[in-house]
C-alpha cells in the first residue's frame, strides 16, 4: 500500500517497495525480497531519505535505478531501452503520469505505472504483479505516439537484488545434457547470456540466481529471474562500482525486428522473479505454485506414458506398434505415443517433414488398427509432430518453396536435413493447423508430442525476408492456442531437440516438457534436478529407458532407471519386446509405485538434501499439508565411503511425528554391507525436526542405485 513517498506491494512473505516520490522520473525499486511488515508514513519518509544517494563530486544526484534505467538519470549501467527515431530520441527520459494499484484486502499486490517522454513521443506502461505465493512478474509496454517510426532495439526488465548477493548461478548445456549449473562470484561487471537460436537452446541461462555466499537448496537468501519467452533471449547480472546489483532479462531482437509505426506498441515478455529466504527450494516453490495455478495444468491428469522413439525409431509397422502397445499395457502404461516415422516417406530424418499424412507404404490401412488397439488396451493414443519444420525433400517444400524461412538470396544452411517453416505466412500457418487437426480428429488423438529440432538461422520472413524470430514465436503461440481452443482436452508435450525450449512462455500453451533426449539416469539425475528449479517435477517427462542408454552407451539396472524417473512425469521409452518377464514384472511394480503416489508427486513441495559434494543425493516431495512424503535416495557415483552414512529428510513439519519405511521395489539391498537396523523393523517413528537434522542411517546402495522411503504422519 502507499505510504508517503513509497508504494509497498506485499504478499505471501515477499515485499516489493517502490519509491514514487519523484514524478519527473520513473519509480525506483528500493527493495525486492523478504516481507518488510507494515511501513508507517513516518518510516516511509525516513526510508526515502535513507535510500537516496547524495550528490558528490563525481556521482550524479540519483536514487537507485528506475524501473527502466536510462542514462539521463545518471545511471551508467545497462540501459533498459535502446532505440531511436531516425537517429533522434535515443536518450529517453520518462516522467510518471499515473499509478494504478490493485489490492487484496488492505495490501497492494500489483501496480501499473504510466509514463511519457513528450520530447521522444514515447509512452511507457510498466506492470508489476506480486502473484499468490509471492512470485513477482514484471513487464514493460512501449507505445510510439509520434508521427514517424521508432526503431526499438532493446527493451529490458531489470530488478535490484540484496547487497549481500555475492554469488551467481545460471545454466549451460548441450543436446542431451541440458541445464548444467554454472556458479561464479558476483563481481563488478556484467555476466551476459544471449540466445540467438530462435529458441532458448540447450545452453540457455534458463534462470539467473544471485545469492548469499555459500547458498544451497536449503540455506541462504537467493533471488532468481526467468524470462517467459520461447524465442531469442538476453539475460544478465550486473554489479556496478557504485554498489548496485541487478538481474535482468528480455527478448533479444534481431536488426529491424521491431519498428514501431505511429500508434504501435511492443510489450516485453514477462520476467518472473522469485525470492527465496531459505535457499533454492524456497525460490523454486514460488515458481512451482505459479505453474500449477495455470488453468490448463491445475487438474491435468498425469498418465504413465509409453513413447515409441527409443524403442523402434523409424522402424515402424502396425504389427510392431501393436506388439509394443500390448507389452506396454502389461507394464501398466496408460498412454501410447507413436513417435516420428508415421507420415509421408519418412523412413529417416532426411525427408517428409510437412507432409502430415499417414504413410500409405507403412500403414496401407491408415492408423485405425493401431489406435483402435491402443484404446482397447485401455490407453490413450498420442502422436508426434514437428509443425514448425520442413524438409526440402517434401511435397510441401516442392509445392511451396516460398514457405521456407530464408533470405532473399539463399536458403539457410540445413541442420538435421531440415529447414524452418515460416509460420508468419498465413497460408503456411493454416495448412499446418488443418493437417494436424485432421489427424487428431480422425484418429482420436489425445496427446501430441510437439518437436522442434533445429536452431533458426537466416530466419527471414515475409516478402521482404526481414528478420523474423520475434514474429515466428508469436505465430507459434497462436498455433498452439488455436489447437488448444479446438481440442480442449488435448495434452501437448513441448519438445525441442529434447529440452532446448523449456520456459514459462510456452508452458502457457503446453502441458508437459520432454526434459531431455537423454534417458541415461546418471545424466537425468542432474538434468531433472536443475530443470525443476523453475518447473514443477510433474510436468517434466521422465522415462524409463532401455538397459543401455542410447545417448551415452552406458548400462544401468532397472532400479536406477526407474527410480530416477519416479520424481517426474513417469513414462517408458524402451523396446519392451526385448524385456524379460522378470523385467516386465519389476517395471510394473515401479509403475504401480508411481500410480499410488501420483497425487502426492503432482501437488507436493520439492525438497533436496544439501551436500553438493556427496555421491548420494536425497530428493523428496512433501504433501501440502505435511501429512506424507516420498524420498528418493540415489547413489549417483562410486563412493570412497563404505556406506552412505546418515541422510536427512528435509521439509517435514518439525513438530509432526512420522513413520519412515523403505518400500519395494527399491529398498536398498546391498547384500555385501547389509541393511541399516531400522530398515529391518516395521519402520521408525520420529519427529520431523529430528528427521531433518539427525536423519536416519542411509540405505546401503550399490553405485547407481536408488532406495525409496515413504514417510507418513502418525501424530
Amino acid at each position: 500500500m502507499t505510504a508517503g513517498p513509497l508504494l509497498h506491494l506485499r504478499r505471501d512473505g515477499v515485499s516489493v517497495l517502490l519509491d514514487v516520490a519523484d514524478t519527473d522520473r520513473l519509480p525506483t525499486v528500493v527493495h525486492w525480497g523478504e516481507d518488510l511488515g507494515r511501513i508507517t508514513p513516518g518510516d516511509a519518509d525516513h526510508l526515502h531519505l535513507a535510500t537516496t544517494r547524495m550528490a558528490g563530486s563525481s556521482l550524479p544526484p540519483t536514487t537507485d535505478p528506475s524501473l527502466l534505467p536510462t542514462s539521463t538519470t545518471g545511471w551508467l549501467g545497462q540501459p533498459g531501452l535502446v532505440g531511436h527515431r531516425d537517429r533522434s530520441a535515443w536518450s529517453p527520459r520518462f516522467a510518471t503520469t499515473a499509478i494504478r494499484e490493485e489490492r487484496v484486502g488492505e495490501e497492494a499486490v500489483s501496480v501499473q505505472i504510466d509514463a511519457v517522454d513528450h520530447a521522444a513521443s514515447l509512452m511507457l506502461t510498466s506492470t508489476l504483479e506480486l502473484l499468490p505465493g509471492g512470485l513477482l512478474r514484471v513487464r514493460h509496454a512501449l507505445r510510439n505516439v509520434g508521427a514517424s517510426a521508432y526503431s526499438m532495439e532493446r527493451l529490458t526488465v531489470s530488478l535490484p537484488v540484496g547487497a549481500d548477493a555475492a554469488e551467481l548461478l545460471d545454466m549451460t548445456g548441450r543436446h542431451a545434457l541440458e541445464r548444467v549449473p554454472v556458479r561464479l562470484p558476483f563481481e563488478t561487471g556484467i555476466r551476459l547470456r544471449e540466445s540467438r537460436r530462435g529458441r532458448p537452446g540447450a545452453d540457455a541461462a534458463y534462470v539467473t540466481v544471485a545469492g548469499e555466499r555459500g547458498f544451497g537448496f536449503r540455506r541462504g537468501r537467493v533471488w532468481g529471474v526467468h524470462l517467459g519467452w520461447s524465442g531469442n533471449q538476453r539475460s544478465f547480472a550486473e554489479r556496478l562500482p557504485t554498489g548496485e546489483r541487478m538481474l535482468a532479462g528480455g527478448e533479444l531482437l534481431l536488426p529491424g525486428e521491431v519498428e514501431l509505426a505511429p500508434g504501435e506498441e511492443y510489450a516485453t515478455p514477462w520476467l518472473y522473479a522469485s525470492f527465496g529466504p531459505d535457499g533454492l527450494d524456497s525460490l523454486s516453490a514460488r515458481f512451482h505454485r505459479f505453474a500449477r495455478s495455470l488453468p490448463h495444468l491445475r487438474d491435468r491428469p498425469r498418465p504413465v506414458t509409453f513413447n515409441s522413439w527409443e524403442a523402434i525409431g523409424f522402424d515402424m509397422s502396425a504389427d510392431r506398434l501393436i506388439g509394443l502397445a500390448e507389452r506396454a499395457a502389461r507394464a501398466g502404461a496408460e498412454r501410447f505415443v507413436i513417435d516420428d516415422g508415421w507420415f509421408g516417406g519418412r523412413r529417416d530424418d532426411r525427408s517428409s517433414l510437412g507432409d502430415w499424412r499417414v504413410s500409405p507404404e507403412v500403414f496401407p490401412d491408415g492408423l485405425e488398427r493401431v489406435t483402435t488397439r491402443i484404446r482397447e488396451l485401455g490407453m490413450e493414443a498420442g502422436i508426434w509432430f514437428e509443425p514448425e519444420m520442413i524438409n526440402e525433400d517434401s511435397d510441401l517444400a516442392r509445392d511451396h518453396p516460398e514457405w521456407l524461412m530464408r533470405l532473399p538470396d539463399r536458403v539457410p544452411i540445413a541442420s538435421r536435413h531440415q529447414q524452418v517453416l515460416d509460420l508468419t505466412n498465413p497460408d503456411a500457418w493454416s495448412a499446418i493447423f488443418t493437417a494436424m487437426s485432421e489427424i487428431i480428429e480422425r484418429y482420436g488423438i489425445g496427446y501430441v508430442k510437439w518437436d522442434h529440432n533445429r536452431d533458426l538461422i537466416d530466419a527471414g520472413v515475409g516478402p521482404d525476408r526481414i528478420a523474423g524470430t520475434h514474429a515466428q514465436t508469436h505465430a507459434l503461440y497462436a498455433l498452439l492456442g488455436a489447437l488448444r481452443a479446438k481440442f480442449p482436452q488435448l495434452t501437448i508435450e513441448a519438445c525441442a531437440s529434447g529440452g532446448a525450449r523449456i520456459d514459462l512462455g510456452i508452458l502457457e500453451h503446453s502441458d508437459r516438457f520432454w526434459t531431455s533426449d537423454s534417458v541415461d539416469p546418471v545424466d537425468r539425475q542432474a538434468i531433472q534436478r536443475w530443470t525443476a528449479l523453475v518447473m514443477p517435477p510433474e510436468i517434466l517427462g521422465a522415462h524409463v529407458g532401455a538397459p543401455m542408454a542410447g545417448s551415452t552407451r552406458r548400462h544401468h539396472r532397472l532400479n536406477f532407471r526407474a527410480g530416477t524417473a519416479l520424481l517426474g512425469d513417469f513414462g517408458i521409452e524402451w523396446d519392451l519386446s526385448h524385456a524379460s518377464e522378470g523385467d516386465l514384472a519389476e517395471l510394473a511394480e515401479w509403475v504401480g509405485l508411481y500410480r499410488v503416489h501420483r497425487d502426492l508427486l503432482r501437488q507436493g513441495s520439492l525438497v533436496h538434501g544439501d551436500d553438493p559434494a556427496s555421491p548420494v543425493t536425497v530428493t523428496g516431495v512433501v504433501s501440502p499439508d505435511g501429512s506424507a512424503a516420498l524420498y528418493v535416495v540415489a547413489s549417483v557415483r562410486s563412493d570412497p565411503q563404505y556406506t552412505t552414512g546418515r541422510v536427512v529428510l528435509p521439509g517435514l513439519d518439525p513438530e509432526g511425528r512420522y513413520l519412515v519405511t523403505a518400500c519395494r521395489p527399491a529398498s536398498g539391498d546391498n547384500d555385501y554391507l547389509g541393511r541399516p537396523a531400522w530398515m529391518e523393523s516395521p519402520g521408525i517413528m520420529l519427529p520431523g525436526r529430528l528427521l531433518a537434522t539427525i536423519g536416519v542411517e542411509g540405505p546401503t546402495l550399490w553405485p547407481e542405485e536408488v532406495a525409496v522411503l515413504t514417510v507418513i504422519r502418525r501424530d
